[in-house]
């Protein structure tokens, strides 16, 4: 096993113990690289640009909460990528990747929160915060996804000592959310339209929701003022993707996906200070893994274990050729398929089957339906059958697995 651990580099952190760090402690086994490592890897080799990603175990300084997925040592997926690009072009990389892994998980209905540490900047100073205070009072309005405004109100009053006018103006920013709509509001926004880093982060943000929308992945991104992310090294935009479902009624377990821009952490790391641009994005797979256990118990234990997605059964006997042919058919067009290696099993151990796996259609093809060119697809949860052209029957597959991932 081999220890980095970066202390007084990054945050306030001053005991060299792989148990103590303000975000995470590079405790890694030999050959694997952690989140901070791979800066210190990029700055101690002259690497300028590079797209990785790992998944290992982490450690950070915190209060375990089990039951919320929230622990000291858990294993996090990181994905990153390095080097001199176009604005915003890599940072719609990792938000399209995110919704990508997210939808595909299937745990339900998720939000992207973006916002840009320029945004939050331009804020603080047009409500006349001191520099010096900007990542104090960054770090209490980061916990408004847990607290009320009232409470983050009274921590930077009470303990930071911002004056209360002061606080009352940003509660009044950190409070919106939008999409284009409130970037066009703020860029014209009285006090904003004067600072010229609320200007850039917003030009940013703008461009970042082109993107996205030719990425085909805007319709969970959200424009989130009152996102934060307290971690020094952030730079740019920022983002957090949290779960909109529970699946039990102790609450959520909070955000599952979060990263960022760290433009200079490279530098902290490299003898001449050489700047590296980076953007990444980690995934807590206990908090993911937790959320399934919670879905898993709101389904009464069941879950999936299979990836199939349509099962090929017949009601006649000889039918096994006919149904080899539909599963090539399926599989060429990407769809998880499969059938019986009987070649005349009964109907209705086919379909219990498939109730077991749940595999969530089923495709009965029969005499008839060969002779007449056409397809029963049947909806394992429901029962209900329709019948489609044989041409058609991809297309109604896909169709109906979609209106299945959403309900």
């Amino acid at each position: 096993m081999k220890n980095i651990t970066i202390t007084e580099t990054i945050g306030k952190s001053n005991e060299k113990s792989p148990k103590v760090s303000s975000k995470i402690i590079l405790k890694t086994p030999k050959g694997t690289r952690d989140y901070n490592a791979v800066e210190m890897y990029l700055a101690m080799n002259k690497i300028s640009n590079i797209k990785r990603y790992h998944i290992a175990r982490v450690y950070r300084r915190d209060n375990p909460a089990i039951t919320r997925g929230r622990y000291r040592e858990f294993y996090q997926c990181d994905f990153d990528i390095a080097g001199q690009y176009d604005p915003m072009v890599p940072d719609a990389e990792c938000i399209h990747l995110t919704h990508q892994i997210l939808t595909r998980l299937d745990l339900g209905h998720f939000t992207i929160k973006v916002n840009h540490r320029k945004v939050l900047d331009g804020v603080f100073a047009s409500c006349g915060v001191s520099t010096e205070k900007f990542r104090t009072i960054c770090s209490a309005v980061d916990k408004l996804d847990k607290m009320t405004w009232e409470e983050v109100k009274k921590e930077m009053v009470e303990e930071k000592g911002l004056d209360e006018s002061m606080a009352d103006k940003i509660g009044e920013y950190v409070k919106m959310n939008g999409r284009e709509d409130l970037i066009l509001r703020l860029q014209k926004d009285t006090a904003l339209s004067k600072s010229k880093v609320a200007q850039e982060g917003l030009a940013d943000l703008s461009l970042l929701f082109e993107y996205i929308k030719c990425l085909n992945c805007d319709s969970n991104v959200v424009f989130d003022m009152s996102l934060a992310r307290g971690l020094d090294y952030y730079t740019g935009v920022i983002y957090e993707a949290i779960l909109t479902e529970n699946h039990s009624p102790d609450g959520t377990v909070g955000s599952v996906v979060g990263g960022g821009r760290y433009d200079n952490l490279v530098g902290m790391f490299d003898p001449k200070n050489k700047t590296v641009p980076c953007v990444g994005v980690s995934f807590g797979i206990e908090r993911l893994f937790a959320i399934q256990e919670r879905k898993q118990k709101a389904n009464e234990g069941k879950i999936r274990s299979s990836y199939t997605q349509v099962m090929v059964a017949s009601p006649c006997k000889g039918m096994l050729q006919d149904r080899l042919r539909l599963l090539s058919l399926l599989h060429s067009k990407k769809i998880c398929a499969e059938t019986s290696y009987k070649n005349n099993p009964k109907l209705l151990n086919q379909l219990q089957y498939a109730e077991e796996n749940q595999i969530p259609l089923v495709i009965l093809v029969g005499e008839s339906e060969i002779k007449e060119g056409v397809i029963k697809i049947r909806v394992t949860e429901t029962r209900e059958e329709v019948t489609v052209k044989k041409e058609e029957m991809v297309d109604e597959i896909r169709k109906r697995l979609k209106q299945l991932s959403n309900t």
